[in-house]
């Protein structure tokens, strides 16, 4: 039998993203954002949903852009720092230690140091309650040339992303491949 630990913000894993933007005035901006993912494969997108009171949401609203960069394990403390500070009140990326990249796609930053980061133009607002969805195109995806494999893909093990714990508040990193998907299901038919 089940417990119930009733209606929470639980899901596992979740991932850590660093959204990138510029404010009015052209000053790059970097937060750690876990509540968002892949919403459509055509066009491709990615949501992430903030409140309204973060600096990141005023700035994704003027420059109808956005990136999403994956956060690394290698950059743990700078990604949780981006989350704990306001963009209205630090330079977040000088402090951090991260560079700002200007996209050539979009009206928006990346910090290098992040290994993959998806260029995305905003195509909707969604209203949802305490929380806005921004849901981007996906323009590109750009990456480290050290975190593709030797079959010209993205590794996640190279990536070596970050997976935020809901219930507990942590970080975690990913394990070993398990099995193949759209795979190994067919060993039961």
């Amino acid at each position: 039998m089940k417990k119930s630990v009733g209606a929470k913000t639980l899901l596992f894993p979740t991932p850590v993203l660093m959204v990138g933007t510029y404010d009015q005035a052209g000053k790059p901006n970097l937060m750690n954002a876990a509540w968002g993912g892949i919403c459509c494969s055509q066009p491709p997108c990615v949501a992430v949903s903030l409140r309204s009171a973060t600096y990141s949401y005023g700035c994704i609203m003027e420059r109808k852009a956005f990136t999403v960069g994956i956060a690394c394990e290698g950059k743990m403390a700078e990604a949780d720092y981006v989350g704990l500070t306001s963009g209205r009140d630090v330079d977040k990326f000088a402090a951090a230690g991260l560079t700002p990249v200007k996209s050539d796609l979009v009206d928006a930053p990346y910090a290098a140091e992040f290994p993959v980061v998806l260029e995305c133009r905003l195509l909707h607002v969604v209203e949802i309650g305490l929380h806005t969805q921004f849901i981007g195109e996906i323009v590109d995806v750009k990456g480290d040339e050290s975190v593709f494999g030797d079959d010209g893909l993205l590794d996640i093990m190279k990536i070596k992303p970050l997976i935020f714990d809901t219930s507990h508040r942590g970080y975690h990193g990913v394990g070993p491949l398990l099995g193949n998907a759209f795979s190994i299901g067919k060993t039961l038919c």
